[in-house]
């Protein structure tokens, strides 16, 4: 089963320096038919204006994870982390037994991202956070695993940040007319949204930040429409 949930249709919030938009209950948005896809709980396709952004407040008992589409984003937490990932690349945070940070954009442009939370497999731990470049040369007509809880043998998750999940993050950058075909646990679930382009995946159209929930397939392909760039969920 693939269903496509169109950006038309998502919930959403315009703070002014934040405008969000919550592909899952998030925040004062709350669809009961949209609650989580398996293990994933939270995707917010987030705009931060210049010199803006979330000052300190806590978490505790979920993997954060922010792929930055635009702009950057700057860090800092309770336990004397401090960095700034920029566009195309991701941090994590395992917010364990809590955690405090701020997220802030010190750019002159607006910051693009999706911010991902998901469950993690048993509750409490030091809570921990690291960051790294992914070049978008490198998953181009692929899809590279970016953050995982699997295995690091496991569908060369070797290389990618560490979070506490059943879970892997993939990204792919994929032209127009390339085919990437993605093999699945049939009983899990996976969630795909292109932050640009188009594609097709398993026959149906999805268009920038539209998301794709994906269930019941253990193979789908995925063909570039227009150049896109894609982020997935694969998990529980």
């Amino acid at each position: 089963m693939i269903e496509r949930r169109s950006f038309a249709t998502l919930g959403g919030a315009d703070h002014g320096w934040l405008k969000a938009k919550h592909h899952f209950s998030f925040a004062r948005y709350h669809d009961p038919a949209r609650m989580g896809w398996g293990n994933l709980r939270v995707w917010n396709d987030d705009e931060i204006a210049a010199g803006s952004g979330f000052p300190p407040h806590p978490h505790a008992d979920m993997e954060i994870i922010t792929y930055v589409r635009e702009g950057a984003i700057t860090h800092q937490d309770s336990m004397g982390n401090k960095g700034r990932t920029e566009a195309g690349d991701v941090q994590v945070m395992s917010a364990g037994s809590g955690v405090r940070h701020s997220e802030y954009n010190l750019e002159d442009e607006t910051t693009r991202l999706f911010q991902i939370w998901i469950e993690p497999t048993e509750s409490g731990g030091k809570p921990s956070w690291g960051a790294k470049q992914f070049p978008k040369g490198d998953r181009s007509g692929r899809f590279v695993t970016l953050a995982s809880g699997f295995d690091e043998d496991t569908k060369g998750d070797n290389g990618a940040l560490r979070i506490r999940a059943d879970a892997r993050v993939m990204g792919a950058t994929i032209k127009a007319g390339q085919r990437v075909t993605l093999t699945l646990d049939p009983i899990g679930h996976a969630y795909l949204v292109p932050a640009t382009g188009v594609l097709e995946v398993g026959g149906v159209r999805i268009a920038a930040r539209d998301g794709a929930a994906i269930t019941g397939v253990e193979t789908v392909e995925v063909v570039g429409v227009e150049d896109a760039e894609v982020v997935l969920v694969e998990g529980a």
